[in-house]
């Protein structure tokens, strides 16, 4: 199936306003917002719904899924402080959305989806983006053991605790965050590796995701 990619002057102008929004609610990191003004996220809508594309909310891309809201996904990849060349571990691929941001930051993405019919349609689309990530499908909670340690791990799934799998691929030195609570409401929560056995942890503002879920997870 080909794709056909069209960014035009409004979507550029919509993506824009949404940068001025997203300074307004406190995101202040420069890069982030730009990589936000950067990735035409329209591209991740089926054209019938292109007017939704730059509005701050989460929206369904099926199988009980949702592109996330873009103050979310700000949010999240502001707490992970990229630096260009950073190994990423993405934990729930999803639409890919949050894919690209990581990538126009300079990470080298590492990213798992556990939904195949998600995993094959992100496949297709993002390296037609000219995104390509390192793309894996399967559990998410359970991390990608044979390319860690990873400099930072983001997750994009509510968690009932922080997977000790996803500990364990965190190089010393390196950030996790990851949404942990109930499956109604969770806290953002950022866990950084101090050494060998111990790790500093940081609860944050309430967030809600779909469900993380696999071996280590819901």
């Amino acid at each position: 199936m080909a794709y056909k990619f069209v960014d035009n002057y409004r979507e550029k102008g919509a993506r824009k306003k949404l940068v001025e929004h997203l300074k307004s609610r406190g995101i202040s990191d420069t890069k982030v917002l730009n990589a936000i003004g950067k990735v035409p996220r329209h591209f991740f809508f089926d054209e019938t719904f292109w007017i939704q594309a730059y509005r701050d909310i989460a929206f369904p891309i099926g199988d009980g899924q949702t592109i996330s809201q873009p103050y979310t996904v700000a949010y999240q990849t502001e707490l992970l402080h990229l630096k260009k060349g950073d190994k990423v571990l993405e934990i729930g691929t999803g639409s890919g959305y949050q894919t690209c941001i990581l990538m126009e930051l300079g990470a080298d993405v590492f990213t798992i989806e556990r939904q195949e019919s998600i995993y094959k349609h992100t496949i297709r689309v993002l390296p037609g983006m000219g995104y390509h990530a390192n793309f894996y499908y399967g559990d998410g909670s359970i991390g990608i053991a044979e390319h860690a340690p990873y400099d930072k791990i983001i997750v994009t799934a509510g968690a009932p605790f922080v997977p000790e799998a996803l500990l364990k691929q965190l190089k010393i030195g390196g950030a996790l965050v990851i949404p942990v609570g109930d499956e109604h409401s969770q806290k953002m929560v950022t866990v950084f590796r101090v050494d060998e056995k111990d790790y500093e942890k940081i609860e944050l503002d309430t967030f809600r995701f779909v469900p993380l879920v696999g071996d280590q997870a819901w």
